[in-house]
């Protein structure tokens, strides 16, 4: 398969993604299911949110995808791997994996990092097993990404692990503007313990360039995972992300989003609460400017007893951009005694911005606490104005408002993530480059953030419960 556009994939190619890859027969057929589902299925599932998405911003005439791309490792993410230093890392440029580092006293306790395709190579049955619970139904850009990813990162943590230092999944679009489809796994052993922190990436392009992923995570039985995602893509990219994790019995999730960069980010996280007192915490940072647009969706599916499941999206929206925050709490009609929370709030800081929140539940049965809450306000001129009167300029007092919207969020967060989050918030403020990078702001806010706190849950202290 040469360079194609988007809009002019069809069953040939999808031989062609086999033949390449040698996939296994199971997985052709798949495969192919997966495309004859994608060409029947609407851009959003729900009639519900038809009349809010975004995702007609991909320009699938511009969008070209490619079974190899330009390899050549952009000078920020050289820079981001010499401060990474010894810690489990994979790189992806393009569709190509550049560089796999695993400490060897990792390796012979069985910690797995690698390409999507060695996985299906060395891990048959384990990899297949995973792609049988995903449902191509659910929605559109889960179903292309069956029928066509072309390259992709497998994460196995195995039974007892617990480690001590982050594995990094640093990810970033080619320079030759051509797109990926990327399928990455993240399996749990039982009683294990990790931190994945994925760094996406884009270099300026003239065209749209897109990052397609489908993104499924298993956590085994008193297992404990923490996925933290800063998306930092340059303006002139799309990024799509269709996520789910399934819990098992006492097994803890947390995903940490915090996106800053792209044209459009459509994010779906599903959470599969399957074993007794399995918990899954979902928080989200958007900060948007210009007209970026952020289409985001967080479920929690409550399918067994005693489980907990706590949602937190915040956005911060200047000039003209957009966001949509869409979640569902369901709980099922075994799920006794579960806990849930959804929320989404949103604070405007300019006339053309724009928010919506459509939070909802779906309640089964009975002896369950379940809420949920959105808002979408403006800037306080009452608050402006107070802090104008202490010599601070307009863009000083907005900045110091949102911090103190989103400090309630962080305290979800270990002080890194937090550093990292604000540092990226920084910059974009500033109108800098969105990378990470250590130097002395970084340093500065990393002492700031290791100084303080986490206190009681916003769970705990919602109005329902005190």
């Amino acid at each position: 398969m040469s360079s194609l556009v988007l809009s002019k994939l069809g069953a040939n190619h999808v031989e062609e993604i086999s033949e390449a890859n040698n996939d296994p027969a199971w997985l052709r057929d798949y495969r192919k299911n997966s495309f004859s589902l994608y060409q029947q299925l609407p851009q959003e599932v729900s009639p519900l949110y038809n009349k809010y998405t975004d995702a007609n911003k991909m320009d699938v005439e511009q969008i070209t995808l490619s079974l190899s791309s330009d390899s050549t490792v952009p000078d920020f993410v050289k820079d981001r791997l010499a401060e990474i230093g010894d810690n489990p890392v994979i790189v992806q440029i393009g569709t190509n994996i550049q560089k796999i580092s695993i400490p060897s006293d990792l390796k012979s306790k069985g910690l797995v990092i690698c390409s999507i395709q060695d996985a299906i190579r060395d891990h048959g049955e384990k990899i297949k097993k995973i792609f049988e619970n995903i449902d191509p139904k659910r929605d559109k850009y889960i179903a292309l990404n069956n029928a066509f990813f072309n390259s992709g990162i497998f994460v196995y943590i195995p039974q007892n692990l617990v480690l001590e230092k982050s594995i990094h999944l640093v990810t970033s679009l080619a320079s030759d503007q051509t797109s990926v489809i990327s399928r990455n796994i993240v399996l749990g052993g039982e009683n294990c313990k990790g931190s994945i922190v994925q760094e996406l990436y884009a270099p300026k392009s003239e065209k749209q360039q897109a990052y397609l992923e489908v993104l499924d995570v298993s956590v085994n039985p008193n297992s404990h995972l923490d996925m933290i995602t800063l998306q930092a893509m340059d303006q002139s990219a799309v990024n799509f992300s269709s996520r789910s994790a399934r819990i098992d019995r006492d097994g803890q999730m947390n995903w940490y989003l915090g996106l800053f960069g792209s044209y459009l980010s459509r994010y779906k996280v599903d959470n599969f609460l399957n074993g007794v007192g399995a918990n899954a915490h979902d928080v989200e940072v958007v900060f948007g400017n210009q007209n970026q647009s952020f289409d985001l969706a967080s479920n929690l599916i409550h399918n067994a007893e005693s489980t907990v499941g706590r949602v937190l999206e915040k956005s911060v929206l200047k000039d003209t951009a957009k966001s949509l925050f869409k979640g569902m709490i369901r709980i099922e009609k075994n799920a006794h005694h579960a806990e849930s929370y959804l929320a989404g709030h949103s604070v405007l800081l300019d006339k053309g911005a724009k928010s919506d929140s459509i939070p909802g539940l779906e309640i089964l049965t009975n002896d369950v606490k379940a809420t949920h809450s959105a808002s979408v306000a403006q800037m306080d001129e009452e608050q402006l104005f107070y802090l104008a009167t202490r010599c601070l300029s307009k863009s000083e007092a907005q900045k110091i408002i949102v911090e103190g919207f989103l400090e309630p969020l962080s305290r979800k967060m270990s002080y890194q993530i937090r550093a990292w989050i604000s540092y990226l918030i920084e910059s974009k403020w500033a109108g800098k480059d969105l990378k990470i990078k250590t130097d002395e702001q970084l340093k500065s806010i990393l002492e700031v953030e290791e100084t303080r706190y986490r206190e009681t849950d916003i769970f705990e202290s919602h109005y329902k419960y005190r």
